[in-house]
């Protein structure tokens, strides 16, 4: 790390400029009970070999077993220019573009991923401020609020086939916003949203309908028939992607049989961004045109100057940093330059044809490997809607004993559905993308079929 080394001479100088007489002197305002803060159980200091040594041996611990979990964060091939690209300095250390003149290649930059994530999901405008899904999902709800004038009732059907930590987050964020969210359950056998629970709201006033595609299981909702209902019904329609199934799935702007979903989210990590450990990650947000003021985060736009130069300027802004308060739809301070970047180049690595090629092996290789391991006496599939990369599998044994014992051999079997729904201690969700081979799917299909077999014989 880069840093400033001060000699005593530098210190009197600044201190000597500040009229201070010294460093303490600088923090006398501050009240002594927080200065003066017991750092007892903070460790010795280490030397740089130790702490190196250290960080080693815990990464050491992040075994590089195969991985058949999904459920939001996926592993994906990433080309090695996108972040050789994107640790270059001028992009690896840009920050708030502020200041249009000094920040073209920054601005430049979200301008191109804006016009590429408008393409991908079919919508007219796109923004670049977002921490990660859920969180887009809460702004958007938030948004939509803002948005739908006609509904008076700050309601919103939330599908319990959102990802739960999505409806977690927008819950936690909106709970104290007067905003409602009305639970919609789960038809059990197809997996998809029930249309007869929804039924039930349709002479209600209802702010929006949040419609995921895929949905946490991986199963494909009607999306057409759903968005209809919204709109026919008064309610804005909220789709909640991923982007990667956008390159095989209809585009969220084609929605329906009248203008297409009204606002768009999702999480960005699966262009271009590693699964490292859980982040960071980036949200997408898009909406019609109509919309775009209500929209939180940044905008940038394209111009000319005066001599007629191409430029690029922050054509939206409506942040507490730019606007009063009052104003502002959003209090979001990053804009997750750096994931952004990256997902820029890996789309325009990809093009139209590598990441249509992507979703299919993805989708191909799920149904490959839903094949092998529905093979194995008392494996079957949950739900029996199309899928796009993820699928529920129904074990004949408890899932948390099976994953464990996979574990142990170094393969990650999937996600156990009874952390989130009651009723689903036997059912697990696993995701196969274009990382894994025929022979890393003989290994899951051997390795579940021994662990099968020896929870049966204890039993």
């Amino acid at each position: 790390m880069p840093f400033i080394p001060h000699t005593d001479h530098d210190i009197q100088q600044m201190l000597a400029a500040t009229g201070a007489d010294s460093i303490d002197a600088l923090f006398s305002e501050i009240d002594p009970s927080l200065r003066d803060v017991d750092i007892s159980a903070v460790p010795e200091r280490a030397s740089e070999q130790a702490v190196t040594r250290l960080m080693h041996d815990r990464a050491s611990q992040d075994a590089p077993g195969l991985c058949f979990i999904g459920a939001g964060a996926y592993e994906h091939h990433i080309p090695a220019a996108v972040w050789e690209i994107t640790t270059r300095g001028e992009f690896y250390s840009a920050y708030t573009p502020y200041q249009p003149e000094a920040s073209q290649g920054t601005l430049q930059v979200v301008y191109e991923y804006q016009s590429m994530m408008a393409g991908l999901t079919g919508m007219d405008v796109a923004n670049a401020s977002l921490y990660d899904g859920a969180s887009a999902l809460a702004e958007a709800v938030l948004m939509a609020v803002r948005a739908n004038r006609k509904s008076k009732s700050a309601r919103i059907l939330m599908p319990a086939s959102v990802h739960p930590f999505y409806r977690e987050v927008a819950y936690n964020i909106c709970k104290n916003q007067q905003i409602t969210f009305e639970a919609i359950g789960y038809d059990e056998t197809t997996g998809l949203i029930d249309r007869e629970a929804l039924s039930a709201w349709a002479d209600e006033d209802i702010t929006a309908l949040v419609i995921p595609q895929p949905n946490f299981f991986g199963a494909i909702e009607d999306v057409d028939a759903l968005t209809d209902w919204a709109q026919n019904n008064g309610a804005l329609a909220i789709g909640v992607v991923n982007p990667l199934s956008l390159a095989l799935l209809k585009a969220p702007g084609q929605w329906g049989h009248g203008e297409g979903a009204d606002i768009v989210v999702g999480e960005g990590q699966p262009l271009g961004a590693p699964m490292a450990g859980g982040g960071p990650y980036f949200g997408i947000l898009c909406c019609r045109k109509k919309h775009v003021r209500q929209m939180p985060g940044r905008v940038v736009g394209k111009t000319t100057d005066m001599e007629g130069r191409e430029g690029y300027v922050l054509t939206l802004q409506p942040r507490e940093q730019h606007i009063r308060r009052s104003k502002a739809t959003s209090n979001i301070c990053t804009n997750q330059g750096l994931l952004v970047t990256a997902a820029t180049i890996h789309m325009s690595l990809m093009g139209n044809t590598g990441l249509h090629n992507v979703a299919a092996t993805c989708a191909a290789t799920t149904r490959d490997l839903v094949a092998r391991l529905t093979a194995i006496a008392g494996v079957e599939k949950v739900f029996d809607s199309a899928y796009f990369h993820e699928c529920a599998l129904r074990l004949p044994v408890a899932a948390e004993n099976v994953l464990a014992q996979l574990a142990e051999r170094d393969i990650f079997g999937g996600l156990d559905l009874s952390r989130f729904y009651a009723g689903t201690e036997n059912v697990i969700l696993v995701c196969a993308t274009e990382t894994k081979t025929d022979g890393d799917l003989a290994a899951f299909a051997e390795a579940l079929a021994d662990v099968l077999a020896d929870e049966t014989e204890a039993a």
